[in-house]
């Protein structure tokens, strides 16, 4: 246990001076921010009068999420949300780690360390903090955007703790999408298209389930599970990546 923990921190240092070196997750938290702006900003200034208006966003807090018990239907506000980000996620992940493979870092990597298990976990843990990167970015870019475009802060039926958890909820969650991101990006490695797919596909089957996993009046018990889901799901699915790379060829 203790050779791999320190395995792990000598991968962990070189993966996020890898990722804060490299452009891709400033672009990633810089599409986050101005997302939630653009929607706010945009279908205010379009939105009309009557059933158009209704369409449209009432409050900032939509663009986070909506209360439990809500109605779950396909209107603008609950697709153009912060549950966008988990594809974001996605690319995120699939680019990271299908540039290990496209310039050659993994096979040098490998050579050297014949476990897989640490890379699996150190890609898991520093994508996981680049999600939440973006994450935090959208709710800035949300809470300017909902001023610029002079919507109201009011919150019915849910409080500041509400907020809070539903925001932890949904980052917690980021580590399932980042576990299949990782997955697919080793069963692809250079295939930087297919593993984008693969992440698309199996975010569409989880996509509807986002909404009444972490609503705005969200609690602990949200917090919890979202937790408890995102472990399991990365250390399942890690495992399974570990298996892949030892048993695929590395090229």
């Amino acid at each position: 246990m203790q050779a791999f923990l320190k395995k792990l921190k000598s991968m962990l240092k070189v993966d996020f001076k890898r990722m804060f070196t490299m452009p891709l997750v400033y672009i990633m938290a810089g599409v986050s921010f101005a997302m939630p702006i653009l929607i706010l900003v945009m279908t205010t200034m379009m939105g009309g009068e009557g059933e158009a208006a209704a369409e449209g966003f009432t409050n900032v807090w939509q663009s986070i999420g909506s209360v439990s018990g809500g109605a779950m239907g396909m209107d603008l506000t609950s697709m153009c949300n912060i549950n966008m980000l988990y594809f974001l996620v996605a690319v995120l992940v699939c680019v990271f780690v299908a540039d290990d493979f496209r310039s050659g870092y993994a096979k040098n990597l490998f050579t050297v360390r014949s476990k897989k298990v640490d890379y699996v976990a150190s890609k898991s843990l520093v994508t996981f903090v680049g999600a939440t990167i973006m994450f935090v970015a959208y709710f800035i870019g949300a809470m300017i955007g909902g001023a610029i475009a002079g919507l109201p802060f009011a919150t019915e039926g849910f409080g500041a703790g509400g907020i809070v958890a539903c925001m932890l909820s949904k980052i917690f969650m980021t580590a399932i999408f980042v576990s299949i991101g990782v997955l697919l990006g080793t069963v692809a490695k250079q295939k930087l298209w297919l593993s984008i797919l693969g992440s698309f596909a199996a975010g569409m089957l989880l996509f509807t389930m986002i909404p009444m996993i972490s609503p705005l009046d969200s609690s602990i018990i949200n917090v919890i599970m979202c937790f408890a889901g995102g472990a399991l799901f990365a250390v399942g699915l890690g495992a399974v990546s570990n298996v892949i790379l030892n048993k695929t060829s590395l090229v």
